[in-house]
């Protein structure tokens, strides 16, 4: 019988953002469908405009959800009871811009939106260029941490470690996201002279998982 050691190796890196991604969030109602998406239409464009002035182009901003409903609200009749009325056609239009991080060039993207009386809603996120790098050094330290484990282990019981025979990792996504939120509403900030940089230093990002390792002992 082949005699084994298991040992969880755990693997953590801690990451300075060097990207933004902005998320936003853009509604039309319109009572008529054919309205309702030539706005959103309208919205998009005005927002696109905004953006190639700072010298972004229309393919940078990309979107991540799109869709159109009727919308109805409830409201109480003469008799006292509540009924659905039609208010008209909602489009709910996500869309995600990215780009390096710098403070500066932040508050740019904010003020130029800002004075497209678009009014979106936004959700700004600090993240790394460069995941798939991430993703690759966690997990050499994940093998390194097992393996420094598994030698101590087989010092300690006066056995050698022989082959590895069987890892056990679960290939889920990785939160690569610094946990540093900016959550805002840019109406009423249209009269914005000139963009003024955002004193913001973004926590760093924390990652870490782990694996499950199997050695033969000999």
């Amino acid at each position: 019988m082949q005699r084994t050691i298991v040992v969880k190796g755990e693997g953590s890196l801690s990451l300075k953002p060097n990207m933004v991604e902005i998320s936003l969030t853009l509604e039309s109602l319109k009572k008529d469908y054919e309205e309702t998406v030539k706005l959103a239409n309208q919205k998009i464009e005005q927002i696109q405009y905004c953006l190639s002035k700072i010298g972004f182009k229309k393919e940078d901003l990309k979107t991540t959800h799109f869709n159109v409903n009727s919308k109805y609200k409830s409201v109480r009749n003469e008799n006292g009871d509540y009924t659905s009325v039609f208010e008209g056609f909602l489009c709910n239009h996500q869309l995600k811009l990215k780009f390096d991080f710098n403070k500066e060039k932040l508050a740019e993207v904010l003020s130029v939106i800002a004075k497209s009386e678009v009014d979106p809603k936004f959700y700004i996120a600090f993240t790394v260029k460069d995941s798939e790098e991430v993703e690759k050094e966690l997990l050499k330290d994940i093998c390194e941490s097992a393996r420094r484990k598994a030698e101590l282990l087989c010092e300690a019981s006066n056995v050698k470690l022989g082959q590895l025979v069987n890892i056990e990792y679960n290939w889920g996504e990785i939160n690569i996201y610094s946990r540093t939120n900016y959550d805002t509403c840019l109406k009423g900030e249209r009269r914005m002279a000139k963009a003024a940089a955002i004193e913001i230093e973004p926590e760093d990002i924390e990652v870490r998982d782990t694996a499950t390792l199997v050695w033969e002992i000999i």
